[in-house]
């Protein structure tokens, strides 16, 4: 990426000018409250997060070459002897006096400044030898280099502690940087902590979005421009972490070692059995964008589902027809429902959660108080009883699968709160994964975030459980079009704060920050 550039002004701070000489990336572990240390010292003891350091400032993925980690003096100091300078690295020690005692020469220089730095670093022999640059402290560099228009990304372990510190970092500018990756959280040294890279998405601050009266850009994603495009800058190791790879390699390996299964449409499937992926809720939302998501159906639906509805015309309305081929006069005719008024459902989704149990008559009918509302159990529990092991949504319900145009396929749900999160997990029993899963994954992360919401929770994970994983016949070719598709950032879900009750959302309570796909990709449903 390329752009701006830092460097020194005359009262020692540093600042930025167009036409950059070489990028970076900044790597630093910070509290809550974005301590970086005290006394020029850290005080906390992470051996993970320290190979982590090691790892993501040594490894290159071309072996002649070597990185470059940019240092204050203090900095330099602060390391001890015996593991300086940094092995493995060209240490890069910033000083305004311009030099200072170093043991030895080998694998460090010392600068004036980041433009002197970044100039050297793009000069011979260093343009040709350094793969990668990354700006490692100390504090004072840290404040004018983490948000400068030379930042291609920032590496941060996210230490969930409030712990005292005298050196610290800025926030990074959301307006410019969105998450890339985020590690699910972990213990070490009684310390909470995790891993979340940031990348450049645009050269300039912009203004903050802010939602009016409930009010939302059309569709429910944001105008502003994604200006970078493609993020070939990440380190190979952080790159290949973004979480859609969970799906393309589950899809790569189902079309590579697939059973050849016939099935109920007599299209003809590639099939494996027992799947697992977990999304990360904390930083982003996860909707795909090897291919663009229909987010408006993904929120339609669900707001029909949580409405109880299974009148599929109330979709057809709004111009959401993914229900339309199993609830077509011919579809209901061949699975016996003769009698069943087109559009009709039956007691599918909607119906189970809000009111399992009731004798289902026609989707015209009036439920209210009928059946046990799951739904709403779910909210209780959550709100009141948080560490019940007995928040279940289910679908499923044998005695009414007969009635039904389709039985669940996503037909089970358990929810779990911890450390002030709630997380879900899913149990699928039949996935089509170029069609369904990619809005099943957006349909279940979004209901987890609104009754998080709802519950003044956090969201945590999503886990995504698939019994029969398929891919259609028909759906290879496209799919290993998608599979050439590097993936961009997952988008940011924001929610009308001021929206509290499950029932009374509407879609422009729901806002995607970010949401920059590839192409639609075409792909024809088996009915």
């Amino acid at each position: 990426m390329a752009g701006e550039s830092v460097t020194t002004l005359s009262n020692g701070n540093v600042g930025v000018h167009p036409d950059p000489h070489r990028t970076y990336q900044v790597v630093v572990a910070a509290t809550t409250k974005l301590g970086i240390g005290k006394d020029g010292k850290l005080l906390w003891k992470l051996p993970t997060d320290l190979k982590f350091f090691k790892d993501i400032t040594v490894t290159t993925s071309d072996t002649t070459k070597k990185n470059a980690v940019i240092m204050g003096r203090k900095t330099w100091e602060s390391i001890p002897l015996e593991y300086r300078p940094l092995p493995g690295r060209l240490n890069v020690v910033l000083t305004r006096s311009g030099s200072f005692d170093i043991a030895t020469a080998e694998n460090v220089v010392i600068c004036g400044s980041m433009l002197s730095a970044l100039e050297l670093l793009a000069a011979s022999p260093y343009c040709l030898s350094i793969e990668k640059v990354f700006v490692i402290g100390g504090g004072e560099i840290l404040k004018e280099s983490l948000n400068a228009p030379g930042c291609d990304a920032i590496h941060i372990t996210e230490i969930d502690a409030d712990i005292e510190c005298d050196t610290f970092i800025p926030a990074i500018d959301s307006s410019m940087f969105q998450p890339w990756y985020s590690s699910f959280p972990s213990v070490e040294n009684k310390l909470r902590y995790s891993f979340t890279t940031y990348v450049r998405v645009r050269n300039a601050a912009i203004e903050p979005f802010n939602q009016t009266n409930g009010v939302i850009p059309d569709n429910g994603l944001d105008i502003a421009k994604i200006e970078i495009k493609t993020f070939s800058f990440l380190p190979k190791m952080i790159f290949e972490r973004h979480e859609e790879y969970m799906y393309l390699r589950l899809v790569e390996d189902i079309i590579s070692n697939g059973t050849l299964k016939d099935d109920r449409t007599g299209t003809g499937t590639l099939s494996k059995f027992g799947c697992q992926m977990r999304f990360n809720l904390r930083k982003s939302f996860p909707l795909l964008t090897t291919k663009k998501i229909f987010w408006r159906g993904v929120v339609e639906e669900l707001l029909w589902f949580i409405s109880g509805s299974t009148n599929a015309k109330v979709l057809q309305e709004k111009g959401i027809r993914i229900w339309d081929g199993n609830a077509s006069r011919d579809y209901l005719d061949s699975i016996g429902l003769v009698e069943r008024e087109e559009g009709d459902l039956g007691p599918v989704y909607g119906f189970q959660w809000r009111h399992f149990g009731a004798r289902y008559t026609d989707m015209h009918a009036d439920y209210t108080d009928q059946g046990f509302d799951q739904l709403m159990d779910v909210i209780g529990k959550i709100k009141n009883n948080p560490d019940d092991r007995r928040i279940i949504l289910s679908a499923w319900n044998p005695s009414d699968l007969k009635l039904m145009a389709l039985p669940p396929c996503h037909m089970f749900a358990q929810f779990y709160v911890a450390n002030g999160e709630l997380s879900c997990q899913m149990y699928q029993r039949s996935a089509d994964m170029g069609l369904g899963v990619p809005f099943n994954i957006a349909s279940y992360a979004l209901f987890t975030c609104m009754i998080a919401h709802v519950c003044d929770l956090l969201p945590g994970d999503f886990v995504h459980i698939i019994g029969d994983a398929h891919v259609y016949c028909t759906h290879i070719r496209p799919l290993q079009d998608q599979l050439q598709k590097q993936p961009k950032i997952f988008p940011v879900l924001k929610i009308n704060p001021q929206k509290k009750d499950i029932e009374s959302f509407v879609p422009a309570d729901f806002t995607l920050l970010g949401y920059d796909p590839h192409q639609k990709i075409e792909m024809k449903m088996a009915v």
